[in-house]
């Protein structure tokens, strides 16, 4: 069974160089609604069961977007287990400033996940993103065929996706964090004990050029 994932397209805060986070949210920009359809003609005929996605607007209006390309539209799930990693304090704040005072936790996050300690700012830890992430893929796995669309966000899904492919937690980084819009696919083995997913596409985004 083949999975895909995508991020949000791109946001105002994006843009601007603004934390979103779990809570924090911003619209689209203009021209994410052509970048977010010319995914959805790049997946129009792949047959998916389901789509999910975050609860957050960003991702919503982006697995609609998707979905309205799609030669069979399906069902779009909803849920918060999708949702941005959450950083507290640091939600809807400029990341040049946040680096001034928090430097240390903001390189761990973004290239260090094992040493990343969000609670100075009221974070989420990194392990419970990828648990809740991991839980909705594994119970949709379960639960049905596929082929699945999953449409959530940057740093919980770099991380979740990683960690699902059997990567440790100190390198769940090293192939860089998901670009706006981009596509990246997990595939299922077959499983002894534990459902294993191997990696097969990584962050791209050659159909938006």
């Amino acid at each position: 069974m083949k999975l895909y994932f995508t991020r949000h397209g791109k946001t105002e805060w994006n843009q601007e160089m603004r934390f979103q986070g779990m809570s924090g949210d911003s619209p689209l920009l203009p021209t994410s609604y052509e970048e977010i359809k010319l995914l959805g003609q790049t997946l129009k005929e792949i047959p998916f069961e389901k789509i999910f996605s975050s609860t957050s607007p960003r991702a919503k209006k982006t697995a609609e977007g998707i979905n309205q390309e799609l030669e069979q539209p399906v069902e779009i799930v909803y849920t918060d287990q999708l949702k941005e990693l959450g950083l507290g304090k640091l939600e809807g704040q400029s990341i040049a400033k946040m680096r001034k005072i928090y430097s240390a936790e903001l390189d761990h996050m973004r290239y260090q996940l094992d040493r990343y300690n969000p609670e100075e700012f009221e974070g989420e830890p990194i392990e419970q993103a990828i648990f809740r992430i991991s839980s909705v893929v594994e119970q949709a796995v379960k639960t049905g065929e596929g082929p699945y669309l999953f449409v959530g966000h940057g740093a919980s899904l770099t991380a979740a996706i990683q960690s699902m492919s059997g990567k440790e937690l100190g390198e769940l980084r090293n192939m860089g964090g998901l670009k706006n819009n981009s596509l990246s696919i997990l595939e299922t083995t077959e499983p002894d004990h534990e459902q294993e997913y191997l990696l097969k596409l990584w962050n791209d985004d050659s159909f938006l050029l």
